[in-house]
């Protein structure tokens, strides 16, 4: 299985400087178990200790916040398309 995953600038210096990488899983928490697998640290940066998506960060899969899907057991399918996007605040 092959879902896109798009990385933002910031965390690109954990994947090599690459924006998008490929990696596999059946759900968000298994893509990031993936991820770490294969860009080591990257994991601490996504999600805080319980496992959980960082707050400043927000994961989308096919542009639907998984936050209003099943969280990081949305399921995955060959194909779709995970971004992770930095929360913007200020005012």
């Amino acid at each position: 299985m092959s879902i896109k995953v798009l990385i933002p600038t910031p965390l690109q210096k954990f994947t090599n400087d690459n924006a998008t990488i490929e990696c596999g899983g059946n759900n968000v928490s298994e893509l990031i178990d993936s991820l770490e697998t294969n860009f080591p640290g990257i994991k601490a940066r996504l999600c805080d200790e319980q496992g959980s998506p960082r707050r400043f960060l927000n994961f989308y899969v096919n542009s639907e916040d998984i936050r209003f899907l099943d969280g990081t057991k949305t399921p995955l399918q060959d194909g779709d398309e995970v971004s992770i996007v930095p929360a913007v605040a200020g005012g």
